[in-house]
């Protein structure tokens, strides 16, 4: 009997997903979890920064954005090579700027994967529309003001055709206009609103990067509003509302009150450590600039030091662990459940202490709540909180980093205990690319977490960052930083990320008290 014939791999999945509008925290959990899963990602020139930190180290990706007036990147190159992967067998994420379906040809996509039978599904996301009116404080609708909203290509629909509302219905419209890509024919298209009936003075805003750090906002009305624009130098991507909410804005604009708004601050935490601290100050306002410089790297399961802790773990009952950092909680855990698929369970009997409380949350994760909590996060306020136990002859295990300092073990041995140090990971260097250290040059700040992080910093930029402000997260960062060279303009008043934040907004002029200077 014949062999049949090999039919090829069986045809992949497409999702056409929206990035929405350029601010991280406005990506959907649905699309961060398809970004994750995804063999390739197709993604455009409008996405957030570090839309794609969370794509496989082995996923392909693809840049297929456009600019204005170009014919790089063709949509049907873009619809081809759609098809192309999803027959390949592979998991596709066709990432786009705002919504799918709102502007952003996402309609055309699903079109062209239909007729060739590839699956697929679309994941909406926060349209500029919305997004970008929301933080200009302008609401779309208002009881008092309008009933409804049109969104609006700013394009006209044929190259060198007539009006772009030939038949004055825009112009009665009774609600508020939003036009997209609208800065090119601005003037074009508020005098064909004119003419069609819509006052020359109602209120119209144009609003440049919505939703992002870069945010700028003009008002005027219909009339001037193109001069405006020209004048104060807004530029796409930019949207164009016109209707009388525009008259909120000067009340309800919130976005650039931010104490960080208009500031750009460079984090240079591991990739995986990153997002904490970044949605901490994005969250006043700042841009942020993802520098790692350096990574977690685990050491192997076949290291003694491991496989001594693990067996001295299940022999003993009445021990104390001593965790110094939320890195040596999640390898601990890690390593664990690998070699012998335990979990806190394995704890029982023993006492846990943590360094502070950042390393107390990563610990309470795990269901744990830590017996020994310093009020201040460094090794020799965990010693001085331990002093009350009575550690003569008792068991210490302390996970840990390769290389950390030795003054816990040292000072936990001087009490009498027999302590057993686990290297579970080391910290290794990461070279930032040009680009990123082009942005983070610019920068208003730069934020130190480690020693660790003050070294690499200053291997892969030797000098460091002049004329950016250093911010330490505690004394012993503070330490390695001016041994470097590098001025603290200002400390957390407590070791952890929410204190970090506090001092980076403080050191720049408007934040609230919460450094030690």
């Amino acid at each position: 009997m014949a062999e049949p014939a090999d039919k090829g791999p069986t045809p992949g999945r497409v999702s056409l997903v929206g990035a929405g509008p350029g601010d991280p925290g406005l990506l959907t959990a649905r699309a961060m979890e398809l970004i994750a899963e995804a063999d390739v990602v197709f993604y455009d020139r409008l996405i957030p920064p570090g839309a794609l930190t969370g794509a496989r180290d082995d996923a392909e990706l693809q840049y297929v954005g456009k600019m204005p007036g170009t014919v790089y990147n063709p949509q049907a190159d873009i619809n081809r090579r759609l098809v192309d992967a999803a027959r390949a067998g592979k998991a596709v994420v066709r990432l786009k700027g705002g919504d799918p379906f709102i502007f952003g040809r996402g309609g055309e996509e699903a079109e062209e994967l239909a007729e060739a039978g590839i699956e697929f599904e679309v994941v909406p996301g926060v349209t500029a529309a919305i997004a970008a009116t929301a933080t200009a404080g302008i609401p779309l609708t208002h009881r008092d003001d309008s009933a409804g909203v049109a969104f609006v290509t700013g394009h006209r629909t044929g190259e060198g055709e007539g009006a772009i509302d030939p038949d004055g219905s825009l112009a009665r419209f009774p609600g508020t206009l939003v036009f997209y890509m609208g800065v090119k024919r601005l003037a074009e298209n508020a005098a064909d609103l004119i003419a069609g009936g819509r006052p020359a003075d109602q209120p119209a805003a144009a609003i440049e990067r919505g939703s992002t750090p870069r945010q700028r906002v003009a008002t005027a009305t219909l009339g001037t509003i193109a001069e405006t624009v020209a004048r104060e130098g807004i530029r796409p991507p930019a949207l164009i509302v016109i209707g009388e909410v525009v008259r909120h804005h000067e009340k309800l604009a919130w976005f650039e009150r931010r104490p960080l708004f208009g500031r750009k601050v460079v984090v240079t935490r591991a990739k995986h450590q990153a997002g904490k601290l970044a949605a901490l100050l994005r969250g006043q306002g700042a841009e942020v600039v993802e520098m790692p410089v350096i990574e977690i790297e685990p050491l192997p399961m076949t290291s003694d030091e491991i496989g001594d802790g693990i067996d001295l773990l299940l022999d003993e009952q009445d021990g104390l662990i001593c965790f110094t950092s939320p890195n040596a909680v999640r390898e601990f855990f890690l390593v664990l459940y690998a070699a012998i698929q335990a979990d806190a369970r394995a704890l029982a009997g023993w006492k846990v202490a943590a360094i502070g409380g950042s390393t107390a949350r990563a610990l309470a994760e795990h269901g744990i709540s830590a017996d020994v909590v310093p009020r201040e996060a460094v090794a020799e306020s965990l010693l001085e909180s331990l002093r009350s136990q009575d550690l003569e002859g008792r068991k210490v295990l302390i996970p840990r980093a390769e290389t950390a300092r030795e003054i816990l073990p040292e000072g936990l041995r001087e009490m009498g205990a027999e302590v057993r140090v686990i290297p579970l990971y080391r910290t290794v260097p990461v070279t930032p690319d040009e680009a990123t250290l082009e942005e983070a040059a610019s920068a208003d700040a730069i934020t130190f977490t480690s020693a660790s992080t003050v070294a690499n910093l200053l291997a892969a930029v030797p000098g460091g960052l002049p004329g950016v402000a250093g911010i330490s997260i505690g004394p012993i960062t503070s330490g390695a930083m001016r041994e470097a060279g590098i001025e603290v303009s200002a400390e957390a008043a407590q070791r952890d990320l929410d204190s970090l934040a506090a001092a980076v907004a403080e050191a720049l002029g408007t934040g609230e008290e919460a450094v030690r200077r």
